[in-house]
């Protein structure tokens, strides 16, 4: 490419690199918005803070995209028309967005209690979109470099930064805590208790949901300039590929079943090892076993059991009770550990299994603490020392980043696999996401385990 050295880091085209982060916010922009936005939606709805455990479950009706798609691919073959999918997502997903900045508000009676139908129909809708992506944006990487691969991972982390800043220049998390008095009518006795007063964000949510419809349509934008834009079209790997239908993987076990392969062999999978194998001359590839296979994909399952549904659900429980500047600080913070393990992930790639277990039993002890607070709500440990909130968050972000580096480490390991390790590795998050909203479902809705803590001391 003429003058493209000036955009090179490396290996990677920085123009790409920024269009794959810019299309990877589209994975979770949408649901991670929304939940962003909680603080100021609550004090308006009828469930209260319990909002984000029905958001969480209502999640899981929507994998019936990702269920839906990942049988598409097995039913053709892996020959499922990714692009008129994933743009039939945005578009779902871009719609819902503008839908709630008119219709978010809106209640009815369901079994004698008053809902937010409206908010909830359409989160339905958002996380359809959210959900499927897991097994179409990665089988759609695929077409890239491994090393673009954290890229997207970097996009889907600031997927939850970028609302997260304009939530911030929002004032979501803004409150004032007042001494009221009591009267009790019955006994013509008065108390007094502090109640949590809300103040009103420097703009209003209809305001931030229009944000997000924007940004959907710039992801699209994104997603189109991938896919059609001549410049990044010759950084496909499949450009120098002689045969449409041919697999990197199937290719090289071809290349392990004979000791003599042809002349004309030998160049077809040099060729394509040039494109795939990350800042390495061409050289074998080496499949993983089918028990490290098996394992990575059960890791894969366990960090998003914890990641997408539990620790979502009770975040309000273990934070609160630390101030309500511990809990607006924690998430903000954890937002940035998500792409920041990215980078780091792409700057020091983990190759071995025995790091990625220990970083994950390290992020596991790390959650258990977490649960552990959350429990014991609204007198957890440490609450009423001084270090408790120090603790509590950073407990929070550290979790996060050791989560998302290990996520993004085994994503990695896939991704040199080929396009159906990716397409399992897409089903699996997912299945841990819907095992772990489900558990914590129950236990915050029907088991009432949690108990929440006042946002005022």
């Amino acid at each position: 490419m003429p003058g493209g050295r000036r955009c090179q880091y490396g290996e990677i085209n920085i123009l790409l690199y920024l269009t794959v982060i810019l299309f990877g916010v589209a994975s979770w922009v949408a649901v991670n918005g929304l939940l962003i936005e909680l603080p100021v939606l609550v004090p308006h709805l009828p469930e209260g803070w319990a909002l984000p455990s029905y958001l969480i479950m209502i999640m899981q009706p929507a994998n019936i995209g990702p269920i839906f798609v990942t049988l598409a691919y097995i039913l053709t073959n892996d020959k499922l028309n990714e692009k008129v999918v994933i743009y039939t997502i945005l578009t779902i997903g871009a719609l819902a967005c503008l839908l709630l900045s008119f219709f978010w508000k809106n209640t009815s009676v369901v079994a004698g209690e008053e809902h937010s139908t409206a908010l909830m129909t359409l989160h339905f809708f958002l996380s359809v979109v959210d959900c499927t992506s897991s097994v179409l944006f990665l089988p759609f990487m695929s077409l890239f470099r491994v090393q673009y691969m954290t890229g997207y991972f970097i996009g889907e982390g600031m997927s939850g930064l970028i609302p997260s800043l304009v939530a911030l220049a929002q004032g979501v998390g803004k409150i004032s805590c007042k001494n009221v008095s009591i009267m009790d009518t019955t006994t013509n006795l008065s108390s007094f208790e502090i109640q949590t007063i809300y103040q009103e964000p420097y703009f209003p949510v209809e305001h931030f949901f229009l944000f997000l419809f924007a940004m959907m349509i710039l992801c699209g934008l994104a997603f189109s300039l991938l896919n059609y834009l001549p410049y990044f079209k010759k950084e496909h790997v499949t450009r120098k590929k002689l045969c449409s239908n041919t697999d990197p993987m199937e290719l090289q076990t071809s290349k392990s079943r004979n000791d003599k392969p042809t002349e004309v062999g030998e160049s077809l999978i040099h060729g394509l090892e040039s494109d795939v194998v990350l800042n390495a001359p061409p050289a074998p590839h080496h499949s993983m076993s089918t028990k490290n296979y098996l394992y990575f994909l059960c890791l894969v399952v366990w960090i998003n059991a914890l990641t997408n549904g539990v620790l979502p659900s009770i975040q309000t429980y273990s934070c609160l009770p630390y101030g309500y500047n511990a809990y607006h600080l924690a998430m903000t913070l954890a937002n940035i550990a998500n792409p920041s393990a990215c980078v780091v992930a792409l700057l020091l790639p983990v190759p071995t299994s025995l790091v990625i277990s220990i970083l994950t039993f390290v992020g596991t002890a790390l959650s258990t603490f977490i649960v552990v607070t959350a429990v014991q709500s609204p007198s957890p440990v440490l609450y009423e020392e001084s270090a408790g909130p120090y603790v509590v968050v950073t407990v929070w972000v550290v979790m996060a980043f050791l989560m998302v580096f290990s996520k993004v480490s085994l994503a990695t390991l896939f991704r040199k696999e080929g396009k159906r390790a990716l397409l399992w590795c897409g089903a699996m998050t997912q299945v841990g996401s819907v095992s772990g909203a489900i558990v914590t479902y129950l236990l915050v809705n029907v088991a009432k385990t949690f108990h929440s803590a006042s946002a005022c001391p």
